[in-house]
C-alpha cells in the first residue's frame, strides 16, 4: 500500500526529489525561514464519475508542487475500486504517493459527511510531517486544472495562511451561501473579515500547516462532521486570525447540479444550524483578506439557472404538519405567516422579500431545533420561498441586476449591524456605484433615484459584540 510509504517518491522534477538526491533544488517561500514546499492535494468522494476523477487525480499529480495525492472515500464502492485499480499505474508514471483511505469518524454527535471526510485528510496530513500545505478538490470537478494548484500556491509562497478558490456563479446558484452563511456572518459579525469571504462554503481551498494546526485542534472543528464544516473552517480561521486569499477561477466549477431545492434541503439545515452553533462567539474586527478581481462572467453561466424551478414548486404545498402551523403563528409575523399558509394552498412566493427573511432569520437563529423535523421543514419552506422570490423578482431583470440585489442585501445588512441602527431608513444615503448598482440599473429603478432600501429591523440580541 502506498500509505506505508516513509518518504514522498523520486519525481520528475526538483519538487517531487528527495532531500539526498543530487539535483535537488528546494522550493523556499519568500521571506520566510528557508523551509521545503511539499504540497498534498486531496480528493474527498463519494460515487463520482469515475473518469472524471480519474482525470483529475492525474492532473494534480502532474503539477510540480505536488508530492502526494490523497483520496478520501466515503465508501468502498465503485469509484474506491477504481481509483485503487489506477494507483499502481498512477504512481509509476506521475512519480507521486497516492494514498487511498475511507474516511474516520470525528464528529459522532451529527451525521457522518463531508465534515469527518476533510478533517480525516486533516489527520492524515498531520501525522505525515514530509507535507507543508494541503489542497482540497471536489473529485467531480468538470474544468479543474493545474492552474488551479498554481495559483492557490502563489498566493501560499506570498505568506498566507488559507487561500480559497472563488468562481463565477449563476445567479440562482449557491443560495445557502448567499441567504444563510453570507447573512449570517454579516448579522452577527459584520466588522470582520467574515461577510466579506466571496464564497465561504467552497469545498476548494489550499491549507498551510499553521492553518491545519490551528483548525485541527479546535474541538468544534473535528465535531463538526456534516455539510457545516466549511462554515466552521472559514470561522475558525478568522477567528484565529488567520490571513486569507482568494484567487479567481474564470471558468467557473462545472460539476454534479442538484435537481430540485428538496436536493439541499440537509446541507440548508447543517449550515445554517453550524451558524447557529457560533453566535455568542466573538470574533476580531477587520482581518488579512485579499480577494484578485473577477473578470467577465462567461455567458453559458449567466443563462444558466442553478435549480429545477418546476420541481420547486411543489415544495411549498407537502410535507405540512399542525405543529409547523403552530410553530409558525407562535413565532413569526403575521406577514410571514399568511404568506406561508397561503403558499400551502397555492404556490406563491412574493412575501418572501429582504424583510421577511431576514426577520425570519432572526428567528431562526432564536428558537430555530436541529433534528427537530418541524423546525426544519418551516426553515427549508421559508428558505425555498426567498429563492423563488430572487428568481422571480431579480433575475428576470437580468444577471447583473441579479447578482448587485444579492450584493446589496448583505452590504444592508453589514451597515445595519455594524451600526446596531435599528432603523435603516437613518443609514446616510449611498450613491449607485458605492451601494453596488450601476448607473444605468439605478436608472432604470427610479430616474436616477436609489432603490427603496429594506423596512427590516434588526434585533440588537442578535449582534455579537467583536473584541
Amino acid at each position: 500500500m502506498a500509505g506505508n510509504l516513509a518518504q514522498p517518491l523520486v519525481g520528475r522534477n526538483p519538487f517531487c526529489a528527495h532531500a539526498g538526491s543530487p539535483s535537488f533544488q528546494p522550493r523556499i517561500a519568500p521571506g520566510r525561514t528557508p523551509l521545503l514546499i511539499m504540497s498534498l492535494v486531496c480528493f474527498p468522494f463519494k460515487e463520482e464519475d469515475v473518469a472524471v476523477v480519474l482525470r483529475n487525480l492525474e492532473c494534480a499529480a502532474s503539477h510540480p508542487a505536488v508530492t502526494g495525492i490523497l483520496c478520501v472515500g466515503y465508501s468502498r464502492g465503485e469509484t474506491w475500486c477504481a481509483i485503487e485499480n489506477a494507483k499502481p499505474l498512477l504512481e509509476k508514471s506521475c512519480n507521486v504517493r497516492v494514498v487511498l483511505i475511507q474516511q474516520k469518524r470525528y464528529g459522532n454527535a451529527l451525521r457522518g459527511g463531508k465534515g469527518d471526510g476533510m478533517n480525516t485528510a486533516l489527520g492524515y496530513f498531520l501525522e505525515h510531517p514530509e507535507y507543508t500545505r494541503i489542497h482540497f478538490y471536489d473529485a467531480d470537478i468538470v474544468s479543474f486544472s493545474g492552474e488551479w494548484i498554481t495559483k492557490a500556491e502563489k498566493q501560499a509562497d506570498l505568506g498566507y495562511d488559507v487561500v480559497r478558490h472563488y468562481f463565477p456563479r449563476s445567479s440562482t446558484d449557491a443560495m445557502i451561501t448567499w441567504f444563510v452563511t453570507k447573512v449570517g456572518f454579516a448579522l452577527l459579525w459584520p466588522r470582520t473579515v467574515l461577510p466579506e469571504i466571496e464564497q465561504p462554503l467552497g469545498g476548494e481551498l489550499l491549507l498551510t500547516k499553521r492553518a491545519v494546526e490551528v483548525l485541527f485542534n479546535d474541538h468544534r472543528v473535528r465535531a463538526q462532521s456534516d455539510w457545516g464544516i466549511d462554515t466552521l473552517y472559514t470561522f475558525v480561521a478568522a477567528q484565529n486570525g488567520l490571513s486569507l486569499s482568494e484567487v479567481y477561477i474564470s471558468e467557473g466549477k462545472i460539476h454534479a447540479l442538484y435537481g430540485g431545492l428538496r436536493d439541499l434541503r440537509t446541507m440548508l439545515v447543517e449550515c445554517f444550524s453550524a451558524i447557529q452553533s457560533l453566535k455568542n462567539e466573538n470574533v476580531p474586527v477587520g482581518g488579512i483578506h485579499r480577494m484578485e478581481a473577477a473578470k467577465s462572467v462567461p455567458e453559458v453561466v449567466k443563462q444558466k439557472v442553478g435549480y429545477d424551478i418546476e420541481k420547486t414548486l411543489k415544495l411549498l404545498k407537502s410535507n405540512w404538519t399542525p405543529r409547523q402551523r403552530e410553530l409558525l403563528h407562535q413565532h413569526f409575523d403575521s406577514a410571514l405567516v399568511k404568506g406561508l399558509l397561503n403558499a400551502s394552498e397555492w404556490p406563491c412566493w412574493s412575501f418572501a422579500d429582504e424583510d421577511c427573511w431576514i426577520g425570519a432569520y432572526q428567528k431562526f437563529l432564536e428558537n430555530f431545533e436541529k433534528g427537530d423535523d418541524d423546525w426544519e421543514e418551516l426553515l427549508f419552506k421559508v428558505w425555498v420561498c426567498r429563492v423563488l422570490n430572487h428568481t422571480v423578482r431579480n433575475v428576470l431583470r437580468g444577471y447583473d441586476a441579479a447578482m448587485g440585489s444579492l450584493r446589496d442585501f448583505v452590504w444592508d445588512v453589514i451597515q445595519k449591524s455594524s451600526t446596531q441602527q435599528f432603523k435603516l431608513g437613518s443609514f446616510p444615503a449611498l450613491h449607485s456605484l458605492a451601494s453596488g448598482h450601476s448607473a444605468v440599473e439605478s436608472l432604470a429603478n427610479g430616474q436616477g433615484k436609489l432603490r427603496k432600501k429594506p423596512k427590516w429591523e434588526l434585533n440588537p440580541d442578535m449582534c455579537t459584540v467583536q473584541q
